[in-house]
């Protein structure tokens, strides 16, 4: 018996500390992110391989599937950054906007996808929150292709998108993501007007996509 508290004690304890890791990685991106530092995206991946092993042994299979599609979007955010960093004198590169009807369609299309996500974990796997858990997935999905894009209101997206997660993890213990998708939150709020105020006072910029 003491054995088996012993192993569950040092499970928990690698979890956790595997858990820390990811977070502290997870916050270093959003902060580079911020800031436009082409280093975002390294710290992106090497949280994504760590957060995918969290997610799996929480249960939360979209999730742990969202971080697979993360590492793949680490990779692409790298080249695309490149590519407008080179394209531009502003060491930083240009940020882009969409109208609002083109955000709205998306948002049509991205919570669509979510439901249908969220049907399939809840008929045929265990995770938990099937639907909302889904849901976060979809849009998680698209705002990160949005900020590889560097358009200025995938902050919105993640106001939103954080903000529900609080929720989710909370209610999974997983203490570290509840108090890191705290702190995305106010720094998406941030992010927000400090890409916004980049956009404004660069020259009209068009996104092709």
């Amino acid at each position: 018996m003491n054995q088996l508290i012993s192993q569950a004690i040092e499970q928990w304890q690698l979890m956790h500390s595997i858990e820390l890791i990811a977070t502290l990685l997870a916050l270093a991106y959003v902060i580079l992110a911020l800031k436009q530092s082409l280093w975002c995206w390294p710290a992106a991946l090497l949280s994504t391989v760590l957060f995918t092993h969290v997610m799996w042994q929480s249960a939360l299979l979209s999730d742990a599937i969202l971080q697979l599609y993360y590492a793949g979007m680490a990779l692409y955010g790298w080249w695309r950054w490149q590519q407008l960093r080179q394209a531009a004198p502003d060491t930083r590169g240009p940020v882009y906007e969409w109208h609002w009807q083109r955000h709205l369609g998306l948002i049509v299309i991205t919570a669509i996808a979510g439901w249908v996500l969220g049907v399939v974990m809840h008929n045929y796997t265990q995770a938990d929150f099937a639907y909302i858990d889904a849901q976060t997935t979809a849009f998680s999905v698209m705002a990160t292709l949005l900020v590889a894009r560097k358009l200025v209101s995938n902050w919105l997206y993640w106001v939103v998108i954080d903000a529900v997660s609080i929720y989710i993890y909370a209610q999974k213990h997983l203490y570290f993501l509840t108090g890191l998708f705290m702190l995305y939150t106010v720094i998406a709020i941030a992010g927000y007007f400090i890409w916004r105020s980049h956009y404004q006072q660069q020259p009209t910029m068009k996104l092709s996509m």
